[in-house]
């Protein structure tokens, strides 16, 4: 590809040019039964505009809860530096790596239209971006819009690494509900003093659980309700009368959470970066990696009133940070002595409210279902024990029972490989993945099943490469025979909470080739072995192929 760019702001990434010609690359790779395809437009994805961005990762003294410790953070911020880009765009990121750990940047929910070098997670689709060193993420918003996120795909650094994506629609194209007075980005975390690195590699040694978070965040602040955090508190000045579309990020490692404003109802007007039919609510629950846009009148009594996130917690006897975080949506004239008056919450595993959204929730616009399916799978999911072998149990093996706690997708604990899977498969190296994938253009319904083996609770399953029609869900085990599926106007998302106990039932194109990640967004679990990857495999051509791995692609 031969290019010719013109660059204005290469730290903030302002509005940039491109002219660009492409030649043909011959690319031989497994090739399997060919489906038409179902999407509409079959061509490279240039991009209309070019956003560049820089992002050093690097380290970061803070003090919260009255305690200093080194963070690692992205260009020195907490939450990192948001993208900015406009539907269809062409984004551009150099990650230079200024720690002495491993990094990559995962882009949670950029469906990477033939990209898929670019997609992120270590191991799966590159090797890791080692200090010193630089890395180029390219890819296009093709046909995409709304909120996303970034953030590290490596140990637990997305902890401290990762920030908001704002995709704008095109020019001239209003949103499908009335204009904001203004927008905002929030974006939730945990919080540890521990190093996290050191946090993961404790949690995996020991075969028990994650230790709870010291504290939860919004923008990077606790909240008045922790220690040492009066004046840690983020907050939103607004004018009595207007209407503000809030964006929700979950950057949170092992928790899902709980979202309300004291007094204020919420309408969810988009869910995972796609526009979603109005939804009103009092409180709603988000999951680690979703997003969901909400619109919020000031109509209420000048005051100031908390924005706040507690957890929702819908496992059985694991510990948890109890205290929410909390930050202020201050009314213009609102004292700034005056007490805020306090959000309020269902209890912490109240699953019947968390669903009420899930259960609501329908698309907008025509996402393209497919009404027909060319494979479909069962996939159980859930916690198991393993038995204890080490000579030292006491250190080694805190789970149940004495046992070593794991997790498995169809009773199969996804090990973190130490080679880049997607490398493997361009290079067509044997003995590390298998051909037994639906092909390229496959219709797939996919039913997730969480198992008991070890209790249940909610497991937020994420989908790269790819956005997916949730068509059902629900309690117990699945049958189909009885399920009740939405084939009309089902939320078309990219992170699903699996019930508790329950189901849910996703469709999707298999149309994107390369190796794409499916994990569950709860870090622990993944770290455990809730995990795999899916092949997609070549169609005809280059606009249905794989294409060559970029120049700077990192090496084991």
């Amino acid at each position: 590809m031969a290019c010719s760019r013109r660059y204005i702001n290469q730290e903030e990434g302002l509005l940039l040019s491109q002219k660009c010609s492409h030649r043909k690359v011959d690319i031989c790779l497994l090739l399997s039964y060919y489906v038409p395809l179902s999407f509409a437009h079959a061509y490279w994805p240039v991009g209309a505009s070019t956003r560049f961005y820089h992002f050093k990762v690097q380290t970061l003294r803070v003090t919260k809860l009255c305690q200093t410790n080194d963070i690692v953070t992205v260009n020195g911020k907490f939450p990192g530096p948001v993208i900015y880009a406009q539907e269809d765009d062409r984004v551009i990121v150099r990650v230079t790596n200024q720690t002495p750990h491993n990094t990559t940047v995962h882009w949670h929910g950029v469906r990477q239209r033939l990209s898929c070098w670019a997609d992120g997670p270590a191991y799966i689709t590159q090797c890791p971006i080692q200090a010193g060193r630089s890395y180029t993420y390219e890819f296009t918003l093709v046909q995409q819009k709304g909120t996303l996120l970034w953030h590290a795909h490596v140990s637990w650094l997305r902890a401290t690494v990762h920030g908001a994506i704002v995709v704008y629609p095109k020019t001239g194209v209003p949103y499908p509900f009335p204009h904001p007075y203004e927008e905002h980005s929030l974006v939730f975390a945990e919080y540890w003093h521990k190093d996290v690195l050191r946090l993961e590699e404790d949690v995996m040694s020991s075969g028990g659980g994650a230790p709870p978070a010291d504290a939860y965040l919004i923008n990077g602040s606790p909240g008045p309700l922790y220690n040492c955090s009066a004046t840690d508190v983020y907050e939103i000045a607004v004018v009595p009368g207007k209407t503000y579309l809030l964006r929700l990020v979950s950057a949170s490692l092992n928790t899902e959470h709980f979202f309300a404003i004291a007094d204020h109802r919420l309408t969810i007007v988009e869910a995972d970066g796609e526009y979603t039919k109005p939804l009103t609510v009092d409180s709603l629950v988000i999951a680690p990696g979703q997003t969901i846009n909400v619109l919020v009148q000031a109509d209420r009594p000048i005051d100031t009133y908390d924005m706040a996130m507690a957890p929702f917690m819908s496992a059985r006897n694991v510990p948890f940070q109890k205290t929410p975080a909390v930050a202020h949506f201050r009314y213009s004239g609102a004292g700034p002595e005056a007490p805020s008056r306090p959000a309020e919450f269902p209890a912490f595993n109240d699953s019947l409210t968390a669903d009420f959204a899930l259960s609501n929730l329908r698309s907008l616009n025509d996402t393209g279902v497919p009404l027909v399916v060319d494979a479909n799978l069962l996939f159980t999911i859930g916690l198991a024990v393993e038995q204890c072998h080490s000579p030292h149990p006491n250190a080694s093996c805190r789970g149940p029972g004495g046992g070593v706690f794991a997790a498995a997708m169809n009773n199969i604990a996804f090990v973190e490989p130490t080679v880049s899977l997607l490398q493997a498969y361009y290079d067509n190296t044997n003995g590390y993945y298998t051909e037994d994938f639906p092909g390229f253009g496959s219709r797939v319904q996919l039913v997730l099943q969480n198992t008991g083996t070890v209790g249940t609770e909610n497991h937020p399953v994420h989908l790269h490469g790819h956005s997916f029609h949730v068509v059902g869900h629900g309690t117990g085990n699945y049958n189909p025979t009885t399920a009740q599926l939405n084939l009309a106007d089902p939320p078309y998302m990219n992170t699903i909470g699996v019930p508790a106990g329950g189901w849910a039932a996703i469709r999707f194109v298999a149309d994107n080739p390369g190796v794409w990640f499916m994990h569950c967004h709860l870090e622990v679990h993944a770290s455990w072995g809730l995990a795999m990857a899916f092949v997609v495999k070549d169609g005809n051509g280059t606009m249905e192929s794989l294409p060559h791995p970029p120049a700077d692609l990192p090496r084991c």
